[in-house]
């Protein structure tokens, strides 16, 4: 889709188009010989590029994206949502009324500041991205300005806050390297010299956040999906975990870690969250089950409470199985176990393999934790809270 098409779209022409392309059949033959009798090859293929795209971008943008524009390598970029929503709710209470968006990409941050009531601007190095984004605000009704420019040049001073999400890619695609993003970290470090937040990739290591720079992880429905540098006043704490879920959102800082050593299994374990895991917050979570760590460097939590909390899942124990493979193999038939779960950590075990060599029969289910335990291996058999 180049710019061209895509502007056509915006026409009531085009809007007609990308209506008949959502009511097209679903073989893409048939729907391009029905949408070819009323305009052009390019048109329609951007219809159609559209629609498929506004479908997959359910997962991140909910009922939004049947009014939303995107383009596939902004919709992969763009933050989900409800995660976008957080980000924009700490701004709010930060009392932030400006902020801009150094490399707005399709929008959705600009859409999710803009729905909190901020006065926002972005900026975007590509046309395309640009126009994407300023039709998402005008479709959904939210005042904003966005134009090309190139975000290392833009002055953020006269704004409150200024946004960042680099591209973590390179020519040879996806990057680890820092420097290879685009912008580069030299200028992530200057932004955060001031009020700023910038959204960085999860794996980011501990010591290359800048002293003062509160990093938070965050996950949305177990899944961690990305992690932001906060800096200035936005800054509360050194390392958050904050996990979005059904029952809503809840954080945990290193503030709230005291600490927790190692303690015989109990009768739960609990696995938690990916993002308390990437914060260095196990022992926060440790402590708050009044328990302790199944191992030093194992991310198990074990506690004799069996508590509700949204950091982790817990399991109950039910008791302790042979770790090797042939008498767990034994073990498990003499429970007549046919279909089985196994999770692990800390150990060199290829589930599906194992479940192969397992070679189960029988109609029970059950779930197996596989891990160290004192720097012992260790099978457990658990049943999920």
């Amino acid at each position: 889709m180049d710019l061209d098409d895509f502007r056509w779209l915006l026409t009531d022409d085009g809007q007609a188009l990308l209506a008949r392309a959502a009511e097209a059949p679903d073989d893409p033959l048939r729907a391009q010989t029905q949408l070819r009798r009323h305009a052009a090859p390019g048109h329609v293929a951007a219809a159609m590029t559209q629609v498929a795209l506004r479908r997959r971008a359910e997962a991140k943008f909910g009922d939004l994206a049947a009014r939303m524009y995107f383009t596939p390598d902004g919709l992969e970029q763009a933050t989900r949502f409800p995660v976008a929503r957080h980000r924009a709710a700490r701004l709010e209470a930060a009392a932030t009324r400006t902020v801009i968006d150094l490399g707005c990409g399709i929008g959705g941050d600009l859409v999710a500041f803009a729905s909190a009531g901020m006065i926002c601007a972005g900026v975007d190095l590509d046309p395309l991205r640009v126009e994407v984004a300023a039709a998402n605000l005008a479709a959904l009704g939210l005042d904003g300005a966005v134009q090309v420019a190139d975000a290392t040049e833009v002055d953020p001073t006269p704004f409150d806050v200024a946004f960042a999400d680099p591209a973590r890619r390179s020519a040879r695609g996806r990057t680890f390297d820092v420097d290879d993003w685009t912008p580069p970290w030299s200028f992530v470090e200057r932004l955060l010299h001031r009020d700023s937040c910038v959204k960085v990739a999860p794996g980011i290591p501990h010591d290359l956040v800048p002293d003062g720079v509160e990093a938070e992880w965050v996950s949305d429905h177990g899944e961690v999906k990305e992690a932001a540098l906060w800096s200035g006043r936005l800054a509360t704490t050194a390392r958050r975990a904050t996990v979005i879920g059904e029952g809503g959102l809840a954080s945990l800082t290193d503030e709230d870690d005291p600490g927790a050593g190692v303690v015989p299994v109990g009768r739960y374990l609990y696995e938690p969250d990916g993002a308390v895991i990437r914060a260095g917050l196990v022992t926060a979570v440790a402590a708050d089950l009044h328990g302790g760590l199944v191992d030093a460097h194992i991310a198990y939590v074990t506690s004799d409470e069996a508590s509700a909390t949204p950091f982790a899942r817990g399991y109950e124990v039910l008791e302790e199985l042979p770790y090797r493979e042939k008498p767990l193999r034994a073990a498990l038939r003499e429970r007549r176990i046919g279909r089985l779960t196994i999770k692990k950590r800390g150990v060199d075990v290829v589930p599906d393999e194992l479940r192969k060599r397992l070679d189960l029969t029988g109609d029970a289910e059950a779930t197996i934790v596989l891990t160290r335990v004192a720097g012992s291996g260790t099978a457990l058999l658990v049943r999920p809270l």
